[in-house]
């Protein structure tokens, strides 16, 4: 595990600590998700930020700017502290560990479906109760199509991947196979 990744689920363990006692999980939820998109959408603004002769002040001044009536004040005080200590490259791991961290806490989790072609909004509610069923947390899927698995689906949950797609299934075969030729 890389060190951003240790500091990253510290300081999102500390904001979601915060957030559990304030009774606003979801809403810094929502608000990391806000930052990290507008920095990950604005080039210029990941320049700036990664400038080390920034001094960190001026970085969090252009935070404050853009964010201040947006985002609560303890989400700025997180980045306002990423900042400081120079993290500001953990700002999105910090969102993902406080998605993991969040959805773990409440019985949640998030799964990304891998389809060839795309299911209607039914299709999909229904494979995310089918896992809810299999890991006993409510799952929030979303889709993304992948042509090259020809049909079935792949459902990532976490670090786990179930993989029942016509792919995957070639794909052990062929090992299979090969494993009795040798």
């Amino acid at each position: 595990m890389s060190r951003n990744v240790v500091v990253a689920k510290r300081y999102a363990k500390a904001l979601f600590d915060i957030a559990q006692q304030q009774q606003i999980v979801a809403e810094v939820e929502d608000q990391l998700k806000l930052i990290v998109q507008a920095i990950e959408s604005e080039v210029d603004v990941q320049k700036f930020l990664a400038l080390p002769s920034v001094d960190a002040s001026r970085k969090i001044e252009l935070l404050r700017g853009v964010f201040a009536d947006r985002v609560s004040y303890i989400v700025l005080n997180t980045l306002e502290l990423l900042l400081t200590n120079g993290r500001q490259d953990v700002i999105a791991d910090v969102y993902g560990a406080y998605v993991k961290i969040a959805g773990e806490s409440l019985g949640q989790a998030r799964a990304t479906v891998y389809t060839a072609q795309s299911l209607s909004a039914d299709e999909l509610e229904k494979v995310a109760a089918q896992f809810s069923q299999i890991t006993g947390k409510k799952i929030t899927a979303e889709q993304v199509v992948e042509p090259a698995l020809l049909g079935g689906i792949q459902v990532r949950i976490g670090d786990r991947l179930y993989d029942g797609s016509l792919a995957g299934k070639l794909n052990r075969l062929n090992k299979s196979l090969n494993k009795r030729a040798l």
